[in-house]
């Protein structure tokens, strides 16, 4: 048999104590050892030349590696993953490459750089087919979130609020939120909307402050929205994967800023972190789902402009309006119907679509039915 890999220096000196002796011939005792005679010759005269050192095994890496990555670079590459310890091999790769770097390592070999430096964590995660699904173009669709609340060491709670643009990815608002109340959000999205303009639609979840329940989805923040010509759209209830960007942006946050840190001072603590990451997130870091582009490169803002004040509603000629009584109710041929608190005090208009069936509008948003055959 060949050396033992246990123990292969106190077999080769055992093999060569042998030899010296001269009572076996050295083919005899390659034969006990399993080894070659050229092997058994080998290790004798390395004993010769370097005494018992000449007997460990020596590295196999050649002395010229002409496509080796250059130091300096592997140190970027380090300190990278240092500054982003989540990010992998084809992030940074596309990362140096974005920002000008010749020849930048291919994402194989920034692993393995990875790995020799004890860089690269092993990812337990369960692996899932995904289906993508992403709006045409930037503002098509805006979603809406709260990411999970944590205390600050000053007192008081941090409530993130997010809202990502569905087919570019930019993060258009990271705020560090005292609570989740409508007025809170509104001021952050009055901000939002006056640098970034208006979306066509926004998605959100069915919970405070932008629904009730899956029967009456709307409130005084929603009915805001629409008046301001966005259709507010709700995700199916008890399931998160509607919202489904939102989800990966919040485990990315969490991965990244979060998880670092392992307490947060103050709410203005937060949002300093908040406001650096949301510059390399946008600006900076390559996202796969755009095939490694930035979200900034994909976005652009939109040509609807927030306005100076809240649009007149107005409905169509043939429409019946009512105006939304206390506890969210509208009178409408002698009965009573149920539209939702959070159109107190707002006209509705009801157009007919035939048999006793009236569709039920907030301005240009439809927002229920009537049926009169009930």
């Amino acid at each position: 048999m060949p050396w033992r890999e246990v123990t292969p220096m106190s077999e080769r000196s055992e093999f060569l104590s042998f030899a010296s002796r001269r009572e076996l011939t050295m083919s005899a005792l390659c034969q006990r050892y399993g080894v070659s005679r050229k092997t058994g010759y080998k290790w004798r005269r390395r004993a010769r030349e370097f005494g018992p050192e000449g007997l460990a095994d020596r590295s196999r890496r050649p002395h010229h590696s002409p496509l080796r990555t250059p130091p300096e670079v592997e140190a970027v590459i380090c300190q990278l993953r240092t500054e982003h310890p989540a990010w992998g091999g084809r992030k940074l790769h596309h990362l140096l490459r974005g920002e000008g770097v010749p020849h930048p390592p291919a994402p194989a070999t920034i692993t393995g750089i990875l790995r020799r430096n004890g860089l690269l964590a092993l990812d337990r995660r369960p692996q899932r087919d995904w289906q993508r699904f992403e709006e045409l173009s930037p503002n098509g669709l805006w979603q809406m979130d709260f990411k999970g609340h944590f205390a600050t060491s000053e007192g008081g709670r941090c409530h993130p609020l997010t809202i990502l643009d569905d087919h570019s990815r930019f993060n258009l608002c990271l705020a560090a939120c005292p609570n989740e109340r409508a007025e809170t959000v509104q001021d952050q999205l009055t901000g939002v909307m006056q640098r970034y303009g208006l979306p066509e639609r926004m998605l959100m979840d069915n919970g405070s402050p932008w629904g009730s329940d899956a029967a009456h989805q709307h409130t005084g923040l929603t009915a805001w929205l629409i008046r301001l010509g966005v259709t507010v759209l709700h995700g199916r209830p008890y399931h998160p994967q509607t919202q489904g960007k939102e989800e990966r942006f919040h485990r990315t946050l969490s991965v990244e800023v979060l998880a670092r840190r392992p307490s947060w001072h103050s709410l203005a603590d937060v949002q300093r972190a908040f406001d650096v990451w949301r510059a390399v997130y946008n600006l900076r870091r390559p996202h796969e789902a755009l095939d490694h582009a930035t979200p900034a490169s994909r976005y652009q803002p939109s040509s609807r402009p927030f306005p100076a004040s809240l649009p007149s509603i107005e409905y169509a000629p043939g429409d019946q309006v009512r105006r939304v009584q206390d506890k969210g109710r509208i009178s409408f041929r002698g009965r009573e119907f149920r539209v939702s608190r959070g159109f107190i005090g707002q006209p509705v208009g009801l157009r007919p679509v035939g048999d006793g069936i009236w569709n039920l509008y907030y301005c240009h948003q439809k927002i229920g039915q009537v049926d009169l055959t009930c």
